[in-house]
């Protein structure tokens, strides 16, 4: 396996699949299955474009987006994103390879079937507005609930909903005309969230906005999957809105899909240098978050009802093993309880103390394993201990200590 093919694979298997592409091809022109003959062959699109006038727009992608998850898709111009995108709906037909969106290929799927998956299921977001300017703002969101044939109380009741979720429901009545492009982009969120798709496809949804609507509509959509958990596929071609919003991401060049991973695979395990050109320059701390540098070399202790002072010589003794003056201790469902030192554990000793409970040092110190690295580094330096981090159940899932983010941050720099 190499470079390309390991990143790849490290990242879509984790999750429950929403949509699988497998080795999916779009040839432009018409001798389609002339280019995908020397494709095979082993020739690059550039010599195909020389030789026949076929344009290799995507050529053998395959991965997998999982459920409840943001994918962006990026690359330079003319890398194929946009096209890859469209051929998920087959807004653009693909020229072989299968697309399986909850089972069924769409690649394979009779004109009538799209269309109802387009109309209830599957919504995309584009670049411009296209909004219907002499319709409000709320005809304009429930414009899919129309053409699905729903009658009027009822999707101007869901519609409303919809733009409630979006700050816009006081301006429902509206024309397009009235407001700023910020505003109008929420609009054609809001329409294509009316019909409760389980998959939203957006392409360069934000590009036409300014640096700070942009930033205002990123906001709203993580917090909208925060709440739904809907699968998105977002194309952009801005690397700080990828690593921002994007549980993963997929690079594209010339049509190949060059790496798919978070951002923090690609980040430390650039594929190519072509993916290593892409981030040169970024401050990469900014992406990082405390579970990404947290590591498992701390030691932990269980609290059990009966621990008695037999039970803090054991932890002293465990703790003198390793060479360690903190530990974590955590119940019976992995979750933090506190952190103890020796000396609390000695104090409490010499005390007759109950319990673990009663050697925790004051304070509540987990950390959540999103929170972003450079948050992380104050907590660092006002803490003497190690922080524990944990996932978002609170169970623990590594440390943080001077000495790991000193080299965390040292191989950055370096880098």
């Amino acid at each position: 396996m190499d470079a390309t093919q390991q990143a790849n694979s490290a990242g879509t298997e984790a999750g429950e699949a929403k949509v699988i592409v497998r080795n999916l091809h779009k040839v432009f022109g018409n001798k389609p299955e002339l280019a995908m003959q020397m494709l095979k062959d082993g020739l690059h699109k550039d010599e195909i474009l020389k030789r026949t006038g076929q344009v290799v727009g995507v050529q053998d992608a395959s991965f997998q987006i999982n459920k409840g998850e943001i994918f962006v898709i990026m690359g330079l111009s003319g890398s194929g994103k946009s096209t890859l995108i469209r051929l998920l709906n087959r807004l653009i037909e693909p020229t072989a390879g299968n697309i399986i969106v909850d089972g069924e290929d769409v690649a394979a799927m009779s004109r009538d079937k799209l269309l109802n998956l387009r109309r209830n299921d599957m919504s995309m977001v584009f670049q411009s507005f296209a909004l219907l300017p002499h319709r409000t703002v709320i005809e304009n969101a429930a414009f899919g609930l129309e053409i699905a044939g729903v009658n009027v109380a009822e999707r101007e009741r869901r519609a409303m909903e919809v733009l409630e979720q979006v700050g816009l429901h006081t301006f429902a009545k509206h024309l397009p005309a009235q407001l700023s492009g910020g505003m109008q982009q929420r609009v054609g969120l809001a329409r294509a969230l009316t019909v409760n798709p389980s998959l939203m496809l957006m392409d360069e949804a934000f590009s036409a906005l300014d640096p700070l609507r942009r930033t205002e509509m990123q906001d709203v959509l993580i917090k909208l999957q925060q709440e739904q958990k809907r699968t998105i596929v977002f194309v952009s071609h801005d690397l700080d809105e990828a690593l921002r919003i994007g549980n993963r991401i997929c690079i594209m060049e010339g049509g190949r899909v060059v790496q798919v991973g978070t951002s923090e695979d690609i980040l430390q395990r650039p594929a190519d240098d072509y993916v290593k050109a892409f981030f040169t320059g970024v401050d990469t701390n900014k992406y990082l978050t405390a579970k990404d540098v947290a590591q498992k070399g701390e030691v932990t202790i269980f609290d059990r009802a009966d621990d008695s002072v037999a039970g803090f010589s054991a932890a002293l003794a465990r703790m003198q093993l390793y060479n360690r003056i903190y530990a974590f201790v955590l119940d019976e469902q992995q979750k933090v309880v506190g952190v103890v030192s020796a000396e609390s554990l000695t104090n409490c000793i010499n005390q007759s103390g109950k319990t673990l409970r009663d050697a925790l040092l004051p304070g509540k110190i987990a950390i959540a394993g999103n929170t972003p690295l450079n948050e992380v580094l104050q907590k660092v330096v006002e803490y003497p201990c190690p922080l524990p981090i944990v996932d978002e159940n609170g169970e623990y899932i590594g440390a943080i200590t001077k000495t790991v983010l000193l080299r965390k941050l040292y191989k950055e720099k370096k880098a």
